[in-house]
């Protein structure tokens, strides 16, 4: 009888650890992203990201393959949000600054210049809105697709070009390259703006088809432009929002809530440590810069001002846009704008109030 209880147990025991075996799963995850790993938000999705997903998933039964398509190998920028819509990837780092048709919310800090110049402060509201607010939130899910957060903060941005600004007369005729809706940050500077991005700029600039570009130092420098744009101007143009870590919404839904939260834990300590990351190298790399021959001015707040108010109130045209879209334009600008203001920001213009 002993025995008999003995084999029992073993194999209520062998059963047990079948049965837990059975429940594993392994959850394979394609996480694409257009710029490479020279780039910080690409940087930390490799190095931040995954690893907190795999070390809050340990013990959990569930663990993932991760397929990391990184630099254009999967979709150029601009494509990440196609692909991961179309479930060509599962998770990606979506550039709405890219994708102003479906994602013209989202683009809201592009079009509201010199309002803050603290990226973490700019990442970590945007990071929010598109949680609370809810056209924010639609234009993520109508694109079918889950935001899970890790916003990507850019710091100040930089006029960089080939030739000494002095005054703002300096740019009567001057090409100059900027990302997106930021080429309307040169309206009213006689400047000739032109839509670019930061995997094309260098060469671009080398070979004469811009005289400089609209940048930020963190990227300035790995992309060497100080080399071929030499003359940094710190206009203080303010700090943006460019897209986060984003998941197809259909493989989102189908999975267990515990991994959901999961990815969204993780995704804000990406967050957390890339801005944390990005702030201490802004001062190095423009020091690093100068120390490679580069000439950094930081124009005056006359100068800023004189900038600000030249331009057309491109927020209005903004919200117009929208309103076109059938989205409730003021309503996204009025959120931002007083998001910010209660976190402590000063706007050079109050875009919301003209």
């Amino acid at each position: 009888m002993k025995q008999l209880l003995k084999k029992m147990t073993c194999g209520v025991a062998l059963a047990v650890v079948m049965t837990t075996g059975a429940q594993a799963e392994e959850i394979d995850v394609t996480v694409v992203a257009g710029h490479p790993p020279v780039f910080r938000w690409v940087k930390h999705t490799s190095q931040t990201f995954i690893p907190a997903v795999n070390k809050a998933l340990e013990g959990t039964g569930t663990t993932i393959s991760w397929s990391e398509q990184y630099g254009g190998s999967l979709a150029k920028v601009g494509d990440e949000l196609e692909a991961v819509e179309e479930g060509l990837a599962e998770i990606g780092l979506v550039s709405s600054l890219f994708d102003p048709a479906k994602m013209g919310p989202q683009n809201i800090t592009y079009f509201t210049p010199f309002v803050s110049s603290d990226a973490t402060l700019v990442g970590t509201w945007m990071d929010d809105l598109q949680f609370s607010n809810d056209i924010m939130k639609a234009r993520w899910e109508e694109n079918n697709l889950q935001y899970l957060g890790a916003a990507i903060g850019i710091d100040d941005y930089l006029l960089m070009t080939n030739f000494p600004v002095t005054s703002i007369a300096d740019l009567e005729g001057r090409k100059i390259g900027a990302p997106g809706p930021a080429v309307n940050w040169l309206k009213g500077t006689g400047a000739v703006g032109v839509s670019g991005n930061l995997t094309t700029y260098y060469n671009e600039i080398k070979t004469g088809v811009y005289d400089g570009v609209i940048v930020f130092a963190s990227a300035a420098l790995p992309g060497k432009l100080h080399e071929v744009a030499p003359h940094i101007t710190r206009i203080g143009f303010g700090a943006q929002y460019a897209g986060g870590l984003a998941a197809n919404k259909d493989w989102y839904d189908g999975l267990d809530a515990s991994v959901q939260q999961v990815l969204i834990d993780a995704a804000k300590e990406a967050r957390v440590a890339y801005h944390q990351d990005l702030d201490a190298s802004v001062t190095s790399f423009l020091e690093m810069m100068t120390s490679q021959g580069a000439t950094v001015t930081q124009v005056d707040d006359a100068f800023r001002s004189e900038w600000a108010a030249g331009m057309d109130n491109v927020a209005m045209a903004f919200t117009a846009r929208l309103d076109e879209a059938g989205l409730d334009g003021a309503a996204v600008l009025g959120a931002y704008m007083d998001t910010m203001r209660a976190a402590g920001a000063t706007p050079v213009r109050d875009w919301d109030k003209e």
